[in-house]
């Protein structure tokens, strides 16, 4: 036998020329799924010609230049087939039938396809409507404080610039200014009284005035003066406390208002303003209709009765006559006065601190929008 020689053929081995075909039928490609309503027609083919079209399905290759192939084909038959989940389980449904559809899986955009009740429509507008317009609490809060604070901070700060030996010496020296009849002249009731307010600022004790003598040697305040005057002393030391951490919280607020609230600074300034003002010209009103008793009252509130009235020859008396009270009332009332009558004009509330256009402009702007809103109305009407 050579090499040219035919070789045997085994009787048993199939002549076959498809020498694509798998050898055995687990290594055949699996078909493709079909319908539920389409597999028992195929199952009812018979085997060959099943065979024939798997073999066909996996074998076929889209030839150029014949029709149907490119790619014209593959966008039909990627058209053919859904291209969402939601759309393929509608096919899916569709396919199956109304009896296995009351089984299926409900879409997930079916409950987007359900619109509320137009009551409940209405109900969330205007919580929306609420919760957009809902001014933050605590800018509201910082306004009222700045607007309560305002008119104290003031009466202190007034309060101690009168209580200063600056005023004490415009009084004293100025024309009209009552004497001493007990023979004090101007120099001397500088420097005593100078004595008195520097007590009421410092942490000095009662000995700081019980001490001091006259130029005969004799004490110059009796012991009941001393006493007041540590009475005056608490009241005044009390309030330019309160005075002082007022200040500190109105900075804090002013510091948050401007950061968090547009225009709230202006906003508590000018009510503060306007409850000054009010407050001052109450108060002024009542001291002008009866000093005495005016002044009789407000020591009731801060000193108990019989600790505050002395001696026409005391020193207190002759340092401090009921003159100097009535000018330093006047002087109190016209700081607070003024201050607050400048806040008022300097946070009043125009256009352009609210932030809004000069009526020009913003007449200009209605009638742009008139006019641009006219033709649509005509149109309507002409419908």
């Amino acid at each position: 036998m050579t090499e040219k020689s035919p070789i045997p053929k085994d009787p048993d081995a199939d002549v076959h020329d498809d020498g694509d075909e798998p050898a055995f039928e687990w290594m055949k490609p699996a078909p493709k799924s079909a319908p539920a309503d389409s597999r028992p027609a195929a199952d009812a083919r018979p085997a060959g010609a099943a065979d024939g079209a798997r073999d066909s399905s996996t074998t076929r290759v889209p030839e150029e230049g014949k029709p149907g192939a490119g790619p014209a084909a593959a966008r039909a038959a990627a058209a053919q087939q859904p291209e969402s989940r939601a759309d393929r389980k509608a096919a899916e449904a569709a396919q199956a039938g109304p009896e296995r559809a009351l089984f299926a899986e409900p879409l997930p955009t079916s409950a987007l396809q359900v619109r509320p009740p137009e009551a409940e429509v209405e109900r969330r507008n205007h919580e929306r409507e609420q919760a957009a317009n809902a001014k933050p609490l605590a800018p509201r809060i910082f306004q009222v404080l700045l607007a309560v604070f305002y008119p104290v901070v003031l009466l202190v700060l007034a309060i101690r610039a009168v209580a200063s030996p600056l005023f004490l010496w415009v009084e004293y020296y100025r024309p009209g200014f009552p004497g001493d009849g007990y023979g004090f002249n101007a120099d001397d009731r500088m420097t005593y009284g100078s004595y008195a307010l520097d007590y009421l600022s410092n942490w000095s004790g009662p000995r700081y005035l019980g001490d001091l003598v006259n130029r005969n040697g004799e004490k110059l305040f009796k012991e009941g003066e001393v006493s007041h005057m540590a009475d005056v002393k608490t009241v005044m030391l009390s309030a330019f406390g309160a005075g002082a951490l007022m200040i500190i919280i109105g900075i804090l607020a002013m510091i948050y208002l401007r950061k968090r609230s547009t225009g709230g600074i202006r906003r508590g300034l000018f009510a503060g303003s306007i409850v000054t003002l009010v407050l001052i010209i109450g108060l002024g009103t009542l001291a002008a209709l009866g000093w005495q008793q005016f002044f009789t009252e407000f020591h009731h509130i801060f000193f108990a009765n019989g600790t505050w009235t002395f001696a026409l020859d005391d020193t207190l008396i002759r340092l401090f006559p009921g003159q100097y009270w009535m000018d330093s009332g006047i002087a109190i009332g016209a700081l607070v006065f003024v201050t607050a009558l400048l806040s008022l004009i300097f946070t009043w509330p125009t256009r352009r601190r609210r932030g809004l256009p000069p009526k020009k402009e913003a007449a200009a702007e209605a009638n742009v929008a008139a006019e641009s809103e006219a033709p649509t109305g005509a149109g309507m009407a002409e419908e």
